[in-house]
C-alpha cells in the first residue's frame, strides 16, 4: 500500500504505458489551417464544427461588448453578475430549442454536475450509458444516488434495470452524440422509457447542438423529438457555436430549481458578458446560415466515401466526428506524429478517454475545410494507417 505521494514515479509509469499527455501550443486562431508549435498544419481535431470561433461577426460582437461592459462579470449570477447579454442569450436559446427557459453555466462539465446534483441525491437512482462523457459520470458519483451503468446503447439492458422495484426518483443520463465515437444515442427510446418509468432524461448534446437537425437545433430535432418533460437538454456554446459556456433548457419549474439548488451555478462567477454576446452572434448565424451545415455534411460524406474506398477502419458515424480506431496506444501516437509530418494535425486519443484497446485518431470535420483538404487527409491516412 502506498503511504506517500510519489508524483514523479507515477508520471514515469504513465509515460511508459504511452498514456502521458502533452499540451500543444496553437499560435493562430482556430481554423482549417493553423500553426502548432511553430509548424503549419491543416487541423482535423477541433470541435469548431461550423468554423464560427473566428467568424468576423462573432469577433466584432465580442469586442463591442467588452468595450461596453468590460471583461469580467464581477460576481455570480445571483449576486450582481447577471447582465443584459446573459439574459438575452438565455431567452434566445430557449426560443431556439423550444423550451420555456434556459440557464447559462460556465462549462458543460459544470452544467451536468449542477443538474444531476440538483434533481437527485441519496436514495435516488441514476441510469447512465457506459460511454457517457466524464462530466455525466462524475455528476452521478457526486450525487450519492445509486448509479446503474448499462452497456453502450443497449436499451434492452436499460429496460431490465428499470423493471426492478422503484428506489426513489430516477434520472436517465446520456450523451446525444457520443464524443469519441460520433454515434447518436437512441433518444426516442430513452424518452419513452423515461416517461414509462416516471423518470427524467438528461441529454448532453454538446456535439449535436448547432450541427444536427434541419435548423441546427441538435439531436432532438434530428430524431424528430419535441422538447419538454421528461427531457432536460444540456448543450455547450464552445463547439459548433465557437464560443464558450453551456446552457440547460427545460420547463420553468426545473430551471428555477437549478437557480436555487445547482451549486455549480450558484457558487461561481458568471461568464464574461462579451462571451455571452459573441454566443448570441453565433446563434444568429446558426439560425440564418444553413449553408454552413450543408457544406459540413457534404464534407462528412466525402470523407466517409473516401475512407470506405481505402479500407480505413472508421467507425459508423454520420456526424462530424469520424474516429479511426487503431487499437494500440503506441500505434496511434506514431500515426498522429506521421500525419503531422505530412502537414495534418490529428490528435491521438488513448485510455482512459476511450476503453483499453480502442485508441484512435479522432478526426473531426469543419465547414471551413475544403474538399481538397479532405482528399489530402485521406491520402495521408492511407499512407500512415494502411488497411488496418
Amino acid at each position: 500500500m502506498t503511504t506517500h505521494f510519489d508524483f514523479p514515479k507515477a508520471l514515469l509509469e504513465r509515460e511508459s504505458r504511452q498514456l502521458y499527455r502533452r499540451r500543444r501550443v496553437l499560435e493562430t486562431a482556430q481554423g482549417a489551417e493553423v500553426v502548432v508549435d511553430g509548424h503549419a498544419c491543416v487541423a482535423f481535431c477541433s470541435n469548431d464544427y461550423l468554423g464560427l470561433a473566428n467568424h468576423p461577426q462573432v469577433v466584432t460582437a465580442f469586442q463591442n461588448t467588452a468595450n461596453q461592459y468590460g471583461v469580467g462579470a464581477g460576481a455570480s449570477h445571483l449576486i450582481s453578475g447577471h447582465m443584459s447579454p446573459h439574459h438575452a442569450l438565455e431567452e434566445e436559446l430557449a426560443d431556439f430549442v423550444g423550451t420555456e427557459r434556459a440557464l447559462l453555466f460556465s462549462t458543460g462539465y459544470m452544467a451536468n454536475l449542477g443538474v444531476i446534483n440538483a434533481v437527485v441525491g441519496r436514495g435516488d437512482e441514476i441510469f447512465a450509458d457506459k460511454l457517457n462523457h466524464a462530466s455525466l459520470l462524475d455528476g452521478a458519483l457526486l450525487s450519492a444516488a445509486r448509479l446503474w451503468r448499462y452497456p453502450h446503447g443497449d436499451m434492452d439492458a436499460l429496460e431490465r434495470l428499470l423493471s426492478r422495484p422503484l428506489g426513489g426518483r430516477r434520472l436517465l443520463c446520456s450523451d446525444g452524440v457520443f464524443s469519441m465515437d460520433g454515434d447518436l444515442a437512441p433518444i426516442d427510446v430513452l424518452a419513452t422509457l423515461a416517461a414509462k418509468n416516471k423518470a427524467r432524461l438528461l441529454i448532453d448534446d454538446a456535439h449535436g447542438f448547432g450541427v444536427l437537425g434541419e435548423q441546427g437545433r441538435g439531436s432532438l430535432e434530428q430524431l424528430g423529438l419535441s422538447q419538454g418533460p421528461p427531457l432536460i437538454l444540456m448543450a455547450t456554446l464552445g463547439k459548433a457555436l465557437g464560443c464558450f459556456g453551456a446552457f440547460v433548457a427545460a420547463e420553468e419549474a426545473l430551471i428555477e430549481t437549478l437557480i436555487q439548488l445547482a451549486r455549480t451555478y450558484v457558487y461561481t462567477t458568471a461568464l464574461p458578458p462579451a462571451v455571452a454576446e459573441a454566443a448570441r452572434a453565433s446563434l444568429r448565424l446558426v439560425r440564418q446560415d444553413a449553408a454552413r451545415r450543408e457544406q459540413l455534411w457534404v464534407l462528412v460524406q466525402r470523407f466517409r466515401h473516401g475512407s470506405a474506398e481505402l479500407g480505413l477502419n472508421v467507425t459508423p458515424s454520420t456526424t462530424p466526428i469520424q474516429p479511426l480506431v487503431l487499437g494500440d496506444s503506441q500505434r496511434v501516437l506514431d500515426a498522429s506524429a506521421a500525419l503531422e509530418q505530412r502537414g495534418f494535425f490529428v490528435t491521438a486519443i488513448r485510455p482512459p478517454t476511450v476503453p483499453v484497446g480502442s485508441a484512435r485518431l479522432r478526426i473531426t470535420l469543419s465547414a471551413v475545410h475544403t474538399p481538397e483538404q479532405v482528399d489530402r487527409l485521406l491520402e495521408a491516412l492511407a499512407e500512415v494507417c494502411g488497411h488496418g
